[in-house]
């Protein structure tokens, strides 16, 4: 935030999944009320959800929170987007948050994921996984949480491969929440072959195309 605010004029923020938009709000107060400038645009496809924020932002005159109700897919935010946001977007929620963030060119990316579900159940469907994988996830147990890991390295590696530098660390500590892993990316190139090639090489090994992979590489690409 301290980036964006320093290096643009009028900084976008968008928050993905939004919620109650504790996160939206928090950041709009600590950093974009402060600096004077900055948008805060959250993103939430629950109408009583959004109309809570809205009636909320209006009651504290906070005049540059924007509130859209849609899905995170089908979000319209402003065309420069300079950081993306997303705190406990359930499954595939933080796949089209990070998806959101590569296509408008965010400067900045930080995720907490929540539960993933989408890859443990395509490991469980996968036909011919690298036998030296496959016991790995041969129990249910297993599966959810190697499916769970896998996701986020699938994550980091769409963000590399995207041109983020990525780091991965914990949140909070695990008595605080178990869904506590913070995924960040900064925007310094514009893309890595290499970073490419080793997410597709490990998509292929273990029998999966998360969801994140198809939005982001499509096979004609």
């Amino acid at each position: 935030v301290d980036d964006v605010l320093s290096r643009f004029g009028d900084p976008v923020v968008v928050d993905c999944g939004a919620g109650k938009s504790y996160l939206g709000f928090i950041l709009y107060e600590l950093f974009l009320k402060p600096a004077g400038k900055g948008t805060l645009h959250a993103v939430e496809s629950r109408p009583e959800l959004v109309r809570k924020a809205r009636e909320l932002a209006a009651a504290l005159g906070l005049e540059r929170m924007r509130f859209e109700e849609a899905s995170i897919e089908a979000a319209a935010p402003p065309q420069r987007v300079h950081l993306v946001t997303a705190l406990h977007a359930c499954d595939t929620a933080t796949d089209d948050a990070l998806a959101l963030a590569v296509r408008h060119g965010a400067d900045h990316v930080a995720v907490v994921p929540c539960c993933q579900a989408e890859v443990a159940r395509q490991l469980g469907e996968a036909a011919a996984p690298a036998p030296l994988l496959a016991p790995l996830f041969e129990h249910p147990w297993h599966r959810r949480e190697f499916g769970s890991h896998l996701t986020n390295v699938v994550r980091a590696l769409a963000l590399e491969a995207s041109g983020y530098s990525v780091t991965v660390t914990e949140l909070a500590g695990w008595e605080h929440s178990l869904k506590n892993e913070l995924i960040l990316g900064k925007k310094v190139r514009a893309g890595d072959v290499r970073a490419r090639a080793r997410l597709l090489e490990l998509c292929a090994a273990a029998g999966v195309r998360p969801k994140l992979v198809r939005a982001l590489f499509p096979p004609a690409t």
